[in-house]
């Protein structure tokens, strides 16, 4: 077994338990939250209501979620502290890396390669995994870099191979965002896989579940790589039966080994307009134990394949 770092200390891969691999818990844009405040509201308000949330995920059997909130999404592992000892029934897994669809954050326009000096984002990434968190003690679980529409632009190649560099160093598994329509997953496969040598069944697809195209998916499974369905309850660019039978489809076709489930929710995130999330009343945490797990098993998926996508092959992803 392997240890993995959560927000209260290490506990063993077997312990994990049925894990929702690509959950926030808060996602913002810290400049406006630090000086607009007015949204955000009362900290202590906001501290009870996420662990309220997170303990009605944790009375479904869910035991473990992965926290992919990084810089570029408003992580501040204080408050995830916080939040972690008023739900102790939950491992939180957080995360280190970038998240950029274009250009690297401005800190680093006149440092490292772009003036000739070794990339600082490695030595950061590996700190936060090795050592803690800003001094909190808190270790990275997972490494997150993204790649959307806009393709791999100079900047995001550069944050994904920052990211193999310190996988190569510390062991921690990789979670991609990634735009599926696009097919960026061939980018990863090049960049993170073919060129910088890291082994894709320690990558995770992220919004794998954002397309249909099983052909698709099917050829980055095969691949080796683990298919993220984690936005469940998303459903303003598709539906619930599109993303659901997507799942059934590829459980249909043996790959049950090759994914993992989430919904990419998170307890506040200021990116949405209020009005535009409620047009989303199944995007909550609680949405794939109440329905999604329901309608896919009407079609054919069986315990054991929920088993896997919740359990083992999140486990895999952590054991290498």
């Amino acid at each position: 077994m392997t240890a993995v770092p959560t927000v209260r200390g290490t506990v063993d891969s077997g312990e994990l338990g049925r894990t929702y691999m690509h959950e926030h818990i808060f996602a913002l844009t810290a400049d406006v939250q630090q000086n607009f405040p007015e949204e955000w509201g009362d900290e202590d308000a906001r501290v009870a209501d996420a662990a309220a949330k997170l303990k009605a995920l944790a009375a479904q059997g869910v035991r473990s979620i992965v926290d992919p909130t990084v810089i570029g999404l408003g992580r501040y592992i204080p408050r995830i502290q916080r939040v972690a000892e008023l739900v102790p029934e939950l491992n939180i897994v957080v995360a280190t890396g970038i998240y950029t669809y274009e250009s690297v954050p401005p800190f680093f326009y006149h440092r490292g390669p772009a003036v000739g000096r070794p990339e600082p984002m490695v030595d950061m990434f590996v700190r936060d995994i090795t050592e803690g968190i800003t001094g909190t003690g808190v270790r990275a679980g997972m490494l997150k870099c993204a790649i959307d529409a806009q393709g791999l632009t100079e900047g995001v190649e550069r944050v994904m191979r920052a990211v193999a560099q310190a996988h190569h160093r510390t062991g921690t598994p990789v979670t991609v965002h990634t735009h599926p329509d696009s097919k960026t997953g061939r980018h990863v496969k090049r960049v993170l896989c073919d060129e910088e040598g890291v082994d894709p069944r320690r990558v995770v697809l992220g919004h794998s579940g954002d397309t249909t195209d099983c052909d698709h998916l099917s050829e980055l499974a095969d691949a080796g790589f683990v298919l993220g369905m984690d936005r469940f309850g998303i459903n303003l660019a598709t539906t619930f039966e599109a993303r659901a039978d997507t799942l059934v489809e590829m459980c249909r076709r043996g790959y049950a080994d090759r994914m993992v489930l989430s919904q990419d929710a998170a307890c506040y995130i200021d990116w949405i307009d209020p009005e535009v999330l409620g047009l989303l009343p199944q995007w909550h945490y609680l949405h794939i134990a109440d329905e999604v797990l329901p309608y896919v098993r009407e079609r054919g998926v069986t315990e054991e394949q929920v088993q896997t996508m919740l359990v083992e092959t999140p486990r895999r992803v952590f054991e290498g």
